[in-house]
C-alpha cells in the first residue's frame, strides 16, 4: 500500500472512531480495541451483471474486507432499469445503506430527504483531497452539496487523427479554422476523406457542433443547458457557421448524416479517413487499427490566440455521481465511510486493472496494464484540462436536448443556415 493510501486509510477510520458518534461502537468493536468483535452488515445496490462490472466491486469488497474486517456487504445487484427500482426502493423507504446513484437519483432523492449530504463527511476524510481538479464537477450537485462519492471521472471528445497520412500528403496539423480548411483541400485533392463522422447519431454531430463552440466559450453547450449563456450570443452563432463552411469546404464525407459507427470508423482504421471524432474510449479501437500512427489533435479556433487560449477546454464532461448514502439507514457514519472507501477502490481498479485514467479520483499506484500511447498523453493532459462542457446525454433540459441534436445534424445538411440553428435554439428554450 502507497504512503498516500495509507494516510487516507488511517484518516478514515480515525474519523470514524472519534469524529462521528452515532455508530462508532460499530467501528471500535474489534478485541484489539478492548471490545467485543462485532461485525455490522451494509446493503450496498451495485453493478454486478457482467465480466466487466463484477471486477470492480469483488476488487473493492476484497480491498474493504482486509481494511475493515467488522464490515459485511450485502450486495444487491443494480437492476439495468434507469434508475427505476431504486426509485421504488426511495418511495417505500426501502433504500440499501450505500447505493450507485446518479445525476438524476441525486436530484430526486434530496428533494425527498432520502439521500445523505455528504459535505462533512467529504471534507473529514480528505475524499476532497483525493479528487482529480478537474473532475470535481463529477463530486457536487448543482446546489454545491455533495451527495455520492464518484469514481468515474469525465470524458472527452478527441479529434482522431492519422499521422502517417498527414505526413504523406505534407498537411500540417490543423490549429485553426483557416488552417483546418487547408487541410481539407490537401485530402480532397488526394481522394482521401478528411474526417469521419458517425453522423446517423445525433448525440455526435452535437458533440461536433460543441467542439467549435467551445473555442469561443469554453462552456459550450453547456452553458446553454444550463441558462448561464443563450443562444444568440455571438459564439454560438459562430460556431454553428464554422461548421457550416468546414462541411461546405468538404470536411465530411457525402451521406455523412447516413453513416453508422461501424461505417465511419472503418474510414478511420483503414486510412481511408485523416480524422475521426469519437470519445476517449475510441483510443484503444484506433491503436489497435492503426498502431502509433493514431494520435489525437487538440481542437482548431478562429486564430491562433483562441486556439492557445481554450487549448485545454474540451469538449465532453461528466456529472455529479457514484456510492451515495441513505439518509434513513441506521449505519450513517459506517455506511459513508464505506461509500467512500469503494469509491476510492473502483477509481484504483479502473486505473491499475483496466488501463484508463479516466478516474475522479488521484491513484497513486502503478497500471498493472501499461497506458496506450495516447492514453499516456491524456493522462498527462487531464490534470491540465481547463473545463469540461456535456455530452449530449448529459444534458439536464431535456427540449433543448432534443433541439440541438436536430439543429446540430441539420448544420450539416444543405440549406440549413447559422440563423436558423439560432432561432430553433432560442425557440426550444423559452
Amino acid at each position: 500500500m502507497k504512503k498516500s493510501l495509507a494516510v487516507l486509510l488511517s484518516s478514515v477510520l480515525v474519523f470514524g472512531l472519534t469524529a462521528c458518534g452515532s455508530d462508532s461502537k460499530e467501528s471500535a468493536g474489534t478485541p484489539e480495541a478492548g471490545g467485543q468483535e462485532q461485525t455490522t452488515t451494509l446493503r450496498i445496490y451495485a453493478q454486478y451483471s457482467d465480466e466487466d462490472t463484477k471486477g470492480y466491486y469483488d476488487y473493492a469488497a476484497a480491498e474493504l474486507a482486509k481494511e475493515m474486517p467488522n464490515v459485511k456487504l450485502e450486495l444487491e445487484v443494480q437492476a439495468q432499469d434507469d434508475g427505476q427500482k431504486l426509485k421504488s426502493y426511495a418511495a417505500t423507504g426501502n433504500l440499501p445503506d450505500i447505493f450507485n446513484a446518479g445525476q438524476d437519483q441525486i436530484n430526486l432523492f434530496r428533494k425527498s430527504n432520502n439521500i445523505l449530504q455528504l459535505d462533512d463527511y467529504a471534507e473529514k476524510m480528505k475524499f476532497k483531497d483525493n479528487m482529480q481538479p478537474s473532475a470535481m464537477n463529477t463530486l457536487y450537485a448543482d446546489d454545491e452539496h455533495i451527495y455520492a462519492f464518484p469514481y468515474a471521472g469525465n470524458e472527452f471528445v478527441l479529434i482522431y487523427y492519422n499521422k502517417e497520412l498527414f505526413e504523406q500528403n505534407g498537411v500540417a496539423i490543423p490549429t485553426t479554422k483557416a488552417e483546418l480548411l487547408t487541410a481539407i483541400e490537401a485530402f480532397q485533392a488526394k481522394g482521401i476523406t478528411p474526417m469521419s463522422i458517425f453522423a446517423k447519431e445525433k448525440w455526435i454531430t452535437t458533440a461536433l457542433y460543441d467542439i467549435f463552440a467551445t473555442r469561443y466559450d469554453p462552456r459550450g453547450i453547456k452553458g446553454l443547458d444550463s441558462g448561464e449563456t443563450k443562444p444568440s450570443d455571438e459564439a454560438y452563432g459562430k460556431a454553428a457557421q464554422d461548421v457550416i463552411d468546414l462541411v461546405a469546404a468538404g470536411l465530411l464525407p457525402k451521406g455523412a448524416t447516413n453513416l453508422n459507427y461501424d461505417q465511419a470508423a472503418a474510414l478511420f482504421h483503414e486510412g481511408k479517413a485523416a480524422m475521426f471524432v469519437n470519445g476517449q474510449w475510441e483510443i484503444e479501437a484506433s491503436t489497435k487499427a492503426l498502431g502509433d500512427k493514431a494520435g489525437y489533435l487538440y481542437y482548431p479556433a478562429p486564430d491562433q490566440a483562441m486556439y492557445e487560449q481554450n487549448k485545454l477546454a474540451f469538449s465532453g464532461g461528466g456529472s455529479p455521481g457514484g456510492f451515495a448514502v441513505s439518509a434513513n439507514t441506521k449505519h450513517k457514519d459506517l455506511a459513508a465511510e464505506v461509500a467512500s472507501f469503494m469509491a476510492l477502490k473502483y477509481a484504483e481498479f479502473k486505473y491499475t486493472q483496466k488501463g484508463s485514467p479516466i478516474v475522479a479520483t488521484k491513484v497513486d499506484m502503478e497500471p498493472a496494464k501499461a497506458f496506450d500511447p495516447m492514453m499516456v498523453t491524456l493522462s498527462e493532459d487531464i490534470p491540465n484540462i481547463t473545463s469540461t462542457t456535456a455530452f449530449a446525454w448529459g444534458l439536464s433540459n431535456a427540449k433543448f436536448k432534443a433541439a440541438i441534436e436536430d439543429a446540430s445534424q441539420s448544420l450539416l445538411m444543405d440549406g440549413y443556415s447559422a440563423q436558423q440553428f439560432v432561432s430553433d435554439l432560442e425557440s426550444a428554450l423559452k
